[in-house]
């Protein structure tokens, strides 16, 4: 108990100061975002609605540095992140919250399924080398080492096309409306394969590489051939001694692949342009549309610091070593 509330403490202050350095980042950048959005309307807004926009964006020129920083973390209890100037007036939480489904739904799912996947043929491979799960290992290197996005372009290029069943780009057919009907679900689905397709080759690689490394070097331990010599079954030996000791490495890693579900896969969104997280920070770069950015980092460090907390917690549970020192 005393190890989880250790974590829990570590995490809020990491939490914190990433808040924190949050609120410091956008002010340190050159440029006023009021002046920004008057260039877009061509100035024709007078001094009252000048100022009003400077109230509206957070920016009090006689303010003082804390008390803006009061009022930052104020605005954090209560979910507002401020209004996004390249979509103004609306707030920066209401289209983080339009974005996030769609890469939660892409990325988490291809990510599950691959943990599953290249964890499982990792295990096999690693248990019984010589098979041909093992004989595949030089494709999953080639692979593993491929970008996403270069997948993603050979994808376009070899399955997408006028014809085509794959789409290339967008979330769902044009002239469709979001909703959870027959029409809006299908269209949705058929504009993620392509994507989910990319990202579930190249990230199933590396599980399958690491899990078979981790069973090689466990399978050669003491206590696998003690358990050998009482004479335990090939399967409880592999799964209950072996797998779970090697298993151990990739908990932190999926729990890490799961923080940045949120961050998306930002090439590869970009390549196809899918309405996710990573297309909307992209955009927001572009447009130097600061709230937003800090939204989306915002979001994405606790989403990190979510992931690490159950990763140590999954530690906890797998590893009794690490109750015994807690």
């Amino acid at each position: 108990m005393r190890y989880v509330l250790q974590r829990i403490a570590f995490y809020v202050f990491t939490a914190w100061a990433a808040m924190t350095i949050n609120f410091f980042i956008p002010r340190m950048i050159p440029g006023d975002p009021v002046q920004a959005l008057l260039a877009r309307f061509q100035g024709q807004l007078n001094s009252d609605a000048i100022e009003s926009l400077y109230v509206l964006f957070g920016i009090d020129k006689n303010s003082s540095l804390w008390s803006d920083y009061v009022d930052y973390w104020g605005q954090l209890f209560r979910g507002d992140l401020g209004l996004s100037f390249s979509a103004f007036p609306s707030p920066v939480s209401e289209i983080i919250g339009e974005a996030l489904p769609w890469t939660v739904a892409l990325v988490g799912i291809t990510t599950v399924i691959s943990f599953l996947l290249g964890t499982s043929l990792g295990v096999l491979a690693g248990w019984r080398r010589g098979s041909w799960v093992d004989g595949l290992l030089p494709v999953t290197t080639f692979l593993s080492s491929v970008p996403y996005f270069w997948l993603g372009l050979l994808a376009i290029f070899l399955l997408a096309g006028p014809d085509s069943f794959f789409p290339s780009s967008g979330g769902y057919e044009g002239g469709l409306v979001p909703a959870w009907d027959q029409y809006f679900i299908p269209s949705a689905i058929q504009h993620s394969l392509l994507p989910a397709l990319t990202i579930l080759i190249s990230s199933v690689s590396g599980w399958i590489l690491s899990m078979r490394n981790m069973m090689v070097t466990v399978a050669a331990e003491d206590y696998i051939t003690v358990a050998h010599a009482k004479g335990l079954s090939e399967r409880r030996v592999a799964l209950s001694y072996a797998a779970r000791n090697a298993l151990l490495p990739n908990v932190s890693g999926f729990a890490l692949s799961l923080g940045f579900i949120v961050g998306g896969t930002l090439l590869v969104e970009i390549v196809f342009s899918y309405p996710g997280l990573g297309f909307l920070l992209f955009r927001a770069v572009g447009a130097k549309d600061y709230p937003l950015m800090q939204g989306i980092f915002l979001i994405i460090t606790i989403a990190v610091l979510v992931a690490n907390l159950i990763a140590d917690i999954l530690y906890l549970l797998l590893d009794p070593r690490t109750r015994k020192e807690g």
